[in-house]
């Protein structure tokens, strides 16, 4: 009996009432599942996603990231029957792995940055805390909150696995409970997903609901607190953009869509060539894998006309060894397409290409006798442009398949020309060991791509290629490719969160961001806070030093002692030749040296290890016989992940005789935390 798809709506699943639309096989053209969401009551989900919302983000970030490694730990133990579902979308084993291994480890990377990059808070603070008043009584400084709504996501069929997490762990983690709805071609393995996610019991209720099928009037229950977040085709991608609801209410829209990425042989990078070698192999790969279906996968091959001929041959070469065939083989195969009719969509794209374009390798009609018939197979096919300086269609027609296009070029100038055209691109690849031809590229094509691959002799053995996206990094692109951003550490998580500008006093401001800021109290601590634990350390709490001068023989002996003799410590006469010098000063780093022999208190204690400095400048030149000073203040804290220790954040402020601040920088340290009590047990059991 095939498989009917379930929906996972406001705490339990969801049995579609009828519509039921049938799901085939990449491969075979079985039907593999049957999938609706007739029935399904969107205002309620909506409801529901905002009413649970509350819990989550009452959640610290930390709390919030824990959550995520539990969930992809869980997932990895679990990801044998995604893996076993995947070849019927016609994914090979390798396929599978960018999907599910790549999604599981976005999870991971967002756990990981949350819990190291984000503070145990529910509101973070961005950027530096300005000030607006002449005296520093007036500040201001930009809070990120959790929006009070639901993040709608709307999914592709080629990765079911990634697409899901890769837009829930930074919503997830910025605090906005989830509605993702699956591409149907592929939503049996999504399905999958989800139900090892709610089996597992981790999130917490309402974090995640599932829509197998259309979403229905979802869109008109949306209002500005609520976020979109869809990948797709460009025309999918203007009705929801321009859906009256989302214009209307300003509701935030992210969009990742059609993206003719290109990938550019420099002048230099001949045959023989490290960069000629690796563009061939880049190619063929993102031609082939997933068959093309990736919105990064290379389309334009921009290469310089006097080797044009030698591109192809090679290529033609190197993809008639691609065997294509069943992915659940275990072969090393290129799977089918996701369907026929997606097949049918490339073979159409592929003729409208043929208006400009010859086809040199490969045939898109090609019969596979021993594959079944009802599979969508088809071989990988690359065209040549015959007219680059008139073409149109190559750079506004996208084949989403494994499909590639050769256009020539005779100068540098001319191959931006023809990127230009694309109208902004998620990714273009630039293979060249020419630093000035680098450069010229870079700078031209910078701003019409999401992400610039450099791909060299030097890098290719770690590069992770044109085609991978990556958690740290920005994924999306300008222009036709959408003009969102996914991704890029904590920039995907900051799309689901309100930047609202705080003025205040800074003793306010330093109470709301829990760290002190310099014009809030600062109460002179008794003991000195190195003998305090961890706990006992509170924002805030200073110690003043006494003075220390600092003499001739000092720096002299500093700079005998280091082998640091540059002039301005040890030649009066160039010392005062130099504009920033009034003679000969003493080094800076003796300033902060002596500074810490004035703050640190020599007897074991709490205080455990400086773990460095941050922020260091060297604002006014100490000359011999001035006297230094230090004002050490306690700016933040936050726990480890051991439970030993907490790392503490230090403002150091280094002042002269007449009270001018000559360095500061921020002091890191760890301190010990206390020990847990241990429970009293009772002798007599």
């Amino acid at each position: 009996m095939t498989k009917v798809l379930k929906s996972f709506a406001r705490g339990r699943w969801f049995i579609p009432s009828g519509g039921l639309i049938d799901i085939p096989s990449a491969v075979d053209g079985k039907v593999v599942a049957r999938a609706s969401s007739l029935g399904l009551e969107f205002a309620a989900l909506t409801r529901y996603a905002r009413e649970r919302g509350a819990a989550i983000r009452g959640m610290t970030f930390h709390e919030r990231a824990a959550l995520l490694k539990r969930l992809a730990n869980h997932l990895s133990a679990h990801k044998d029957a995604l893996y076993a579902l995947s070849g019927e979308t016609g994914a090979t084993q390798h396929d599978s792995l960018i999907d599910v291994d790549g999604g599981i480890g976005t999870l991971f990377a967002y756990a990981s940055r949350g819990r190291r990059e984000l503070p145990d808070e529910k509101v973070v603070f961005e950027g530096v805390v300005e000030s607006l008043s002449k005296t520093g009584s007036f500040v201001g400084a930009h809070m990120m909150s959790p929006l009070h709504g639901v993040a709608v996501h709307v999914n592709a069929f080629n990765f079911p696995c990634w697409g899901m997490l890769e837009k829930f762990a930074p919503a997830f983690l910025a605090g906005m409970p989830v509605i993702t709805k699956p591409a149907t071609a592929t939503a049996y393995v999504a399905e999958a997903l989800v139900e090892i996610i709610v089996d597992s019991g981790i999130l917490p209720e309402g974090a995640l609901q599932f829509v197998c099928g259309s979403t229905g009037d979802l869109l008109d229950h949306l209002t500005g607190q609520d976020v979109v977040a869809f990948t797709g085709s460009l025309e999918t991608s203007e009705k929801l953009r321009n859906h009256p609801t989302v214009s209307r209410k300003a509701v935030r829209f992210v969009a990742e869509r059609d993206s003719l990425n290109a990938a550019i042989l420099g002048p230099d990078a001949g045959p023989g060539t490290p960069e000629f070698d690796l563009f061939v192999k880049e190619v063929v790969r993102e031609m082939t894998v997933k068959a093309g279906q990736k919105c990064t996968a290379i389309r334009r091959l921009v290469v310089p006309s006097s080797i044009e001929g030698d591109v192809i041959e090679v290529l033609r070469s190197r993809l008639a060894k691609i065997k294509t065939g069943d992915p659940r083989s275990g072969e090393r195969v290129m799977g089918p397409l996701a369907s026929l009719d997606q097949r049918r969509e490339v073979r159409a794209q592929i003729q409208r290409l043929r208006d400009e374009a010859d086809i040199v390798a490969g045939d898109p009609g090609k019969a596979f006798e021993s594959l079944d018939p009802a599979g969508a197979y088809m071989e990988p096919v690359l065209l040549r442009c015959r007219n680059p300086k008139s073409a149109v269609l190559v750079h506004e027609v996208e084949a989403f398949g494994p499909v590639a296009t050769v256009i020539g070029y005779d100068s540098i100038a001319d191959a931006v020309t023809l990127v230009e055209k694309g109208e902004g691109s998620l990714v273009a690849s630039i293979h060249s060991y020419d630093t000035a031809c680098v450069q010229e590229l870079v700078s031209a094509l910078a701003p019409y791509h999401g992400r610039l691959l450099l791909l060299d002799r030097d890098d290719a053995a770690e590069s992770t290629g044109h085609g991978s996206p990556l958690p740290m990094l920005v994924h999306g692109g300008p222009g036709r490719a959408g003009g969102g951003e996914e991704l890029g550490g904590l920039r995907g998580v900051f799309h689901y969160m309100q930047r609202t500008a705080i003025q205040a006093s800074p003793e306010r401001l330093s109470g709301l961001m829990r760290t002190w800021i310099k014009g809030a109290p600062a109460p002179v601590s008794i003991p000195h806070p190195f003998r305090l634990d961890f706990a006992e350390i509170a924002t805030g709490q200073t110690v003043e030093t006494e003075s220390r001068e600092i003499t001739l023989a000092d720096i002299e002996h500093f700079a005998e002692f280091t082998g640091d003799k540059f002039y301005a410590h040890m030649d009066e006469a160039a010392a005062k030749a130099n504009p920033f010098f009034p003679g000969r000063v003493a080094h800076g780093y003796l300033v902060i040296s002596f500074a810490a022999g004035l703050f640190v208190d020599p007897a074991p204690g709490p205080l455990l290890a400086n773990s460095g400095l941050d922020t260091l400048r060297f604002l006014k030149p100490v000359s011999p016989g001035d006297s230094i000073r230090v004002r050490l203040t306690v700016k933040s804290k936050r726990p480890s992940r051991s439970p030993e220790y907490g790392e503490v954040r230090w403002d150091a402020e280094v002042f002269n005789q007449h009270g001018e601040t000559v360095a500061r920088y921020d002091l890191l340290t760890m301190s010990a935390r206390p020990a847990p009590a241990r429970k009293q047990t009772n002798p007599a059991k």
